[in-house]
């Protein structure tokens, strides 16, 4: 008898574990999903930012010495 309630614990244990695992997955897709609709949101705005860009417009290169403050 000492059998089957340890293995009535331990299918519930399981049970409990494997109800975790589901709503962590179900979290980590939701999230997914969201980070996904965001890099559309943005690749759509690079888009449009670079049809903003006048036709043949060579990128500014720009030295990062220049950025720095007066006082380097």
């Amino acid at each position: 008898m000492s059998t089957m309630h340890n293995t009535d614990a331990r299918l519930t244990e399981l049970e409990i574990k494997a109800s975790y695992a589901e709503d962590l997955l179900d979290q980590l897709n939701q999230t997914i999903y969201r980070q996904q609709q965001q890099i559309d949101l943005l690749l759509r705005e690079v888009m449009g930012l670079r049809q903003q860009l006048p036709e043949g417009s060579a990128p500014v290169l720009r030295n990062p010495r220049d950025e720095l403050p007066p006082h380097y």
